[in-house]
């Protein structure tokens, strides 16, 4: 797998939330030989004993059980001791979700059906963002106790922690909310994570708007996960397929900042390549 990834022309490669222990072994011996380099690891990464899928809310910072929680916390710090094992100075972390029924598969069926600016659309948004606003107090004191147990445990590892903007509506911290967490915890072992994908998609909801949402965090901001949408909310298609205006992110997006293509696995390698020199003619990097 790293060697494909390799002989992509990558130098670096994210291990991610589907990654099973018994790949582990394989992994060490690439990175000690040399073979790849890791930039990132998504948590929970390895995977927890017994599980064999993508988990990565498989146990939530916010769940209002503690064991959950407990669980959470003991494998997220397992991530910490991988990255160190891999040299990774990165961890991208989902920061937990709220109970709420499904607005955003409400909203996307009306997307779909060309009801984006129709009174049913806005009003089903209005209470979408009420009902969030409201509920969100407790789910976010539980991250905050996790936070202060994991930034200290990342500053000592000289770790960083990229906090995902993610799609989902019930998902924390919600869009305006980003700001009052790095102000609360401005520790530089604490970043902004812009996937490209999922604030695509909570723009075409009508929550933000992407380009002004990235600026608004660019003083913290780590890096990205770089996938493409297409209408409404098909995520991690190559660049250029889909309505993503990079050349509006472009100010941002700086040489220090660690960039991940996060593409699906059934796209063919030539248009993974094709992404690639797409994104490279807009962003230069």
């Amino acid at each position: 797998m790293l060697l494909e990834i390799r002989e992509l022309g990558f130098e670096y490669a994210e291990l991610s939330h589907g990654t099973r222990l018994a790949l582990v072994p394989g992994i060490l011996e690439s990175v000690k030989a040399g073979e790849i380099k890791i930039s990132t690891l998504h948590n929970f990464c390895p995977l927890p004993m017994g599980i064999e899928r993508s988990a990565p809310n498989l146990y939530e910072f916010t769940s209002d059980k503690p064991r959950d929680r407990e669980l959470a916390l003991k494998y997220t710090l397992k991530t910490f001791d991988f990255a160190e094992r891999v040299h990774a100075p990165m961890v991208v972390l989902h920061l937990g979700s709220m109970d709420l029924k499904d607005y955003g598969g409400k909203l996307e069926g009306l997307l779909e059906d060309g009801q984006r600016n129709t009174p049913k659309y806005e009003k089903l948004l209005a209470e979408a963002m009420a009902k969030r606003e409201a509920k969100k107090k407790p789910y976010m004191d539980r991250l905050y106790e996790m936070l202060r147990i994991l930034v200290p445990e990342a500053e000592k590892r000289g770790l960083k922690l990229g906090c995902e903007c993610r799609e989902a509506v019930q998902e924390i911290p919600l869009e305006a909310d980003f700001a009052t967490l790095f102000k609360d915890f401005p520790s530089s072992a604490v970043t902004y994570w812009h996937d490209t994908g999922h604030a695509q998609i909570k723009e075409n909801l009508g929550f933000i708007h992407h380009a002004a949402h990235l600026g608004s965090l660019a003083g913290r901001l780590g890096g990205f996960h770089i996938h493409d949408v297409q209408m409404p909310a098909k995520d991690h298609c190559a660049p250029g397929t889909g309505i993503i205006d990079y050349a509006a992110l472009k100010p941002f997006v700086k040489p220090e900042h660690i960039k991940v293509f996060e593409l699906s696995p059934s796209l063919p390698v030539d248009a993974v390549k094709a992404g690639i020199v797409h994104l490279k003619s807009i962003w230069g990097q």
